[in-house]
């Protein structure tokens, strides 16, 4: 196990340790520091590419007028259980987000496990200008027990 993490370390650095100056705004999974939020965020990096970006686009930044943006979002912002509730059980309805109103529904990912729920919740609230630490599978849990929007 620990080979694993120092693995994923390494590999991390010499993939995102390369990269050039940026805005430190936009955080970036290079700006992590904490080992265990770096391993569930490069996982939740891969899943948000496979299940989310397609939508919300790779950079957070949604479709338009279409699609929320996750990036920046008033919606999300100190919500991951509500994050979390709208992966596994996608979401229907109007919703507003950053003053912009959105009426396209989400599908459901009831395939998901709690834990790839957690890395893709742990990536996305630890990037785009987020530094919220580790939210793992027993917290993803709770949350999925917790019935409120």
């Amino acid at each position: 196990m620990k080979f694993n993490i120092f693995l994923t370390l390494i590999i991390s650095l010499l993939f995102f340790g390369c990269a050039p100056e940026k805005d430190k705004i936009d955080r970036e999974l290079s700006d992590i520091k904490d080992p265990k939020v770096l391993q569930y965020a490069i996982e939740g990096k891969i899943l948000y590419e496979n299940y989310c970006a397609n939508c919300h686009q790779n950079d957070g930044t949604g479709l338009g007028k279409l699609i929320p943006p996750l990036k920046g979002s008033d919606y999300m912002e100190n919500e991951p259980g509500k994050t979390v509730r709208i992966i596994k059980h996608g979401l229907k309805g109007e919703i507003t987000v950053n003053g912009q109103v959105y009426n396209q529904p989400m599908p459901a990912n009831p395939n998901l496990t709690n834990m790839e729920i957690a890395q893709i919740v742990t990536y996305i609230y630890n990037i785009w200008g987020n530094e919220k630490g580790v939210i793992d599978g027993k917290k993803v849990a709770e949350y999925l027990e917790t019935k409120k929007e």
